[in-house]
């Protein structure tokens, strides 16, 4: 749901927007059975970036109506097995076929551009959102422009990522720290994995949807700043499972449970709002030179 930005903090746009990318909450645990992923970001810091977007965007006349992107596979593995995160290359082409399903009335296809393959046990075990070992990984493997998504895919055993299935950037953050681009996922969540409920393919569908510019339809719950569309119903708390019919903010509909930005479980996805899409291409044109 969208909400008003104050004029003030309009005008404090330019110098609000490093501190935007970097104030950020601690990721958001909901019950079983439940979306786990680390990309939040805090009101004050969402204004901020959403002042900066609306004085930068260009007009809708100028968005682009389709376009082509790659994507780049770096497995993370703790040693050579599947059950050590060395997914093979046939659930890799799963999952770009289900991000081309997801996305299909986006504009955006998908295609894979390369796979990269990394046999170290302390990225694999401990990569977190800003922690050490995700940084060293990502300098060490990110390659492309900021078209191009990365994927590094982990175990999320340990510290800052213990538990999560996956985190990811928002577009205005690339200028300020390219290397930083991209996704990090759980290697059994894709198409076929073992994580149970999530292994549909839906996390990187959702961590993509950050990476194109989405926030989760939850974020401020009824009240907050909300995630900037309107025709996504505000949201109190994350859905979990997939209940059909909740209802936790009064006026505006149901709680948007099969939209790929809330936390039910991957079999309840099933759509992109046309408010979302507008809100994607805008995004990208803006902070990542998408255009036709």
């Amino acid at each position: 749901m969208l909400f008003t930005l104050p004029a003030a903090l309009l005008l404090a746009a330019s110098s609000a927007l490093a501190a935007s990318n970097t104030n950020v909450t601690a990721p958001v645990r909901s019950p079983v059975r439940s979306r786990y992923c680390g990309t939040n970001i805090t009101d004050a810091a969402l204004v901020a970036a959403e002042a900066h977007f609306v004085a930068n965007k260009p007009p809708a006349s100028l968005l682009p109506a389709a376009v082509t992107l790659n994507i780049y596979f770096h497995v993370i593995s703790k040693d050579s097995t599947l059950a050590g995160g060395n997914i093979p290359a046939s659930q890799i082409a799963d999952q770009v076929a289900v991000m081309n399903t997801a996305y299909a009335g986006t504009g955006i296809t998908w295609i894979l551009a390369g796979t990269t393959r990394t046999v170290n046990a302390g990225w694999f075990n401990s990569a977190g959102p800003s922690n050490s070992a995700q940084t060293a990984m990502k300098n060490a493997l990110r390659t492309g422009t900021s078209k191009d998504l990365n994927v590094y895919t982990v175990g999320f055993n340990s510290g800052a990522g213990a538990g999560l299935l996956g985190y990811a950037t928002f577009p205005s953050s690339y200028t300020g720290a390219p290397k930083d681009d991209g996704v990090v996922m759980l290697y059994s969540s894709v198409p076929g994995g073992t994580t149970e409920e999530f292994n549909l393919g839906g996390t990187l569908i959702h961590e993509a949807g950050h990476w194109v510019g989405l926030y989760h339809t939850f974020q401020g719950g009824c009240s907050g700043a909300g995630d900037m569309v309107s025709d996504t119903p505000p949201e109190a708390s994350p859905a979990s499972g997939c209940p059909t019919g909740r209802d936790t903010c009064s006026g505006g509909g149901v709680d948007p449970i099969h939209n790929y930005m809330d936390y039910t479980v991957d079999s309840c996805y099933t759509e992109f709002t046309p408010g979302q899409i507008t809100r994607m291409k805008g995004q990208m044109s803006t902070y990542r030179g998408v255009t036709l």
